[in-house]
């Protein structure tokens, strides 16, 4: 191996290493004080909860757990976001489970709460997948209760959404193994079936302080809305177990008896591992991101038998796109080249760049999957659209929107991998969070902003410069550098995939080794989910 690939290798191990580090922070909730105070009670941990209800020796997938990460400073933070999220098997089935964890401000609502138990709540949806609530919560944090109560993106639309996946058919088991108060005694009790833990689980509109202040009765939260009270009294929960491991085992049960639905259908051959070796990535992947590099050298890391079938891959080269096998999955991708191309048409072609003829290759190519029920994989790292007079001229917006027309209505699902840079529209196009994709995740090496930190860093300085001139005051190039730098480091740290996962704009920060995992898992997921609507891409730019 050369220098140049040991340098790559030696930066991308190191970014891993540290988000292995970041996940097992995160995985401690409130701290190692809080956790020991939790046990004290008799009561599993979240996360403990979740890997005692999963089959063992199965994969599983984290979403969101990076979620809350740097927000909420003046409160203390919200680690995880005080929920955890699995994609996982009970059973031999693929389910969701949401495990509030009481660590965190005693499992309290923020609005990345909200943001989180929603997704998870979409993947659902989306995958006709069971959903497990394991519910310990002491409900909306109060002192943020405005940017979580009554908006459409809030805390009520839980249980709408409860209401919806009801009458769609989807399985949706609680458990109450802590506290459940208030609104959120409702996500539990439009479920299917609830369950409660004696000692620890209590459910109730309004708690025993509340209670007293509002009609003057006092009791106790036990004889208000405990276990005995709803299991033996009011009938609200439909069983009673003495501790959370009984209670999760009776979910198992449940899961073991369940019928089969029917499956969209998605083709699958036996898997493969690719005949590269997939290690090789973190040599392969430029460690100055300005560099060009083959992505071709990365997907036949990534595919089966390192096999891949291209579609028009002499024409529109700054994007891939071709027929491959993951885990044995059938998928289509569409992936950026970062290396330097030549076209007949127009010559030399920038790495990363969407030009017209591969914005028109991909929209056919995208077209073609739909025909031919097969999920898409899209692989970003992309600076955006080619721009100029040329391009311009040669109809490049035309040529977008047709990508990003054929993509958006796609009914075959979508799955996204940032592997390097993520910029403006090439984001759009290439099926970013806004374009529904079933799953998206993002290397450690991942950006994503509306161009690059140095780019917008300079447009900004540009205008800067302009307004104190319009004021006829001059600027010293130390302080426009000064300036400069200001700018850049701003810019800098929301271009991080940690400022993304924080806000949920990827579902997970992963090592490249995982990005097999997430792709197979996420289409045994959408496998659950028979398509149903025709695919129409409307009006379409030719």
């Amino acid at each position: 191996m050369d220098l140049e690939f040991n340098k790559n290798e030696d930066q991308l191990k190191q970014l891993t290493f540290q988000l292995r580090q970041k996940l097992q922070r995160v995985a401690l909730g409130g701290g190692e004080k809080r956790i020991a105070a939790h046990k004290a009670k008799g009561k599993l941990t979240a996360r403990e909860r979740i890997d005692y209800l999963l089959d063992k020796g199965t994969e599983s997938f984290e979403v969101a757990a990076f979620a809350g990460e740097g927000l909420y400073k003046e409160e203390g933070g919200c680690p995880s976001g005080g929920v955890v999220v699995v994609i996982g098997y009970v059973k031999g089935r693929q389910c969701v489970v949401v495990a509030n964890d009481a660590t965190v401000k005693a499992g309290a609502w923020f609005p990345i709460t909200a943001k989180k138990n929603l997704r998870a709540q979409e993947i659902s949806i989306e995958n006709k997948l069971p959903i497990i609530y394991l519910v310990d919560s002491a409900g909306v944090f109060l002192p943020m209760q405005d940017e979580i109560f009554p908006d459409k993106e809030h805390f009520g639309r839980m249980f709408r959404n409860n209401a919806v996946m009801s009458s769609m058919g989807i399985v949706q088991l609680a458990a109450i193994m802590g506290p459940c108060v208030a609104g959120g005694a409702y996500l539990p009790i439009m479920s299917d079936e609830a369950m409660i833990v004696d000692g620890t689980g209590s459910v109730f509109l309004a708690g025993s302080y509340l209670v007293k202040s509002a009609i003057g009765e006092s009791i106790d939260n036990e004889t208000l809305g405990g276990a005995s009270t709803h299991s033996e009294i009011s009938g609200v929960t439909d069983y009673k177990f003495k501790n959370d491991q009984e209670c999760l085992d009776h979910i198992r049960n449940i899961f073991d008896k369940m019928g089969e639905l029917p499956k969209a259908g998605f083709n699958r051959a036996a898997a493969a591992a690719p005949k590269l070796e997939q290690k090789e990535i973190y040599g392969l992947l430029p460690s100055d991101r300005a560099k060009p590099y083959d992505m071709m050298d990365i997907i036949s890391r990534l595919v089966d038998n390192s096999e891949f079938e291209p579609y028009k891959d002499l024409y529109g080269q700054t994007l891939i796109c071709g027929l491959a096998r993951i885990d044995g999955w059938a998928v289509g991708i569409v992936a950026n080249q970062r290396k330097i191309v030549k076209s007949k048409k127009t010559g030399m072609q920038m790495g990363g760049v969407i030009y017209s003829d591969s914005a028109d290759k991909a929209a056919r190519f995208i077209m073609n999957c739909n025909q031919k029920r097969i999920p898409l994989v899209f692989l970003h790292d992309v600076s955006g659209f080619m721009v100029g007079s040329q391009s311009e001229h040669g109809g490049i917006i035309k040529d977008g929107a047709k990508m990003v027309n054929a993509m958006a209505n796609s009914v075959v699902p979508k799955f996204t991998v940032i592997v390097g840079n993520s910029y403006g529209a090439g984001n759009y196009a290439m099926c970013g969070k806004a374009y529904d994709p079933r799953l998206i995740v993002a290397w450690p090496t991942a950006q994503l902003a509306v161009m690059s930190g140095a780019a917008a860093a300079n447009t900004l300085l540009q205008i800067q410069v302009a307004a104190l001139k319009a004021k006829g005051e001059t600027i010293t190039p130390e302080a426009e550098k000064e300036h400069l730098d200001r700018i850049k480091a701003r810019y800098d740290e929301q271009l991080s995939p940690y400022y993304a996962a924080a806000r949920l704009w990827v579902d997970a920060i992963i090592d490249p080794l995982e990005t097999r995992k997430v792709i197979s898992l996420g289409i045994e997921a959408a496998n659950h989910a028979p398509i149903e609507k025709a695919y129409n891409v409307g009006v379409i730019q030719v």
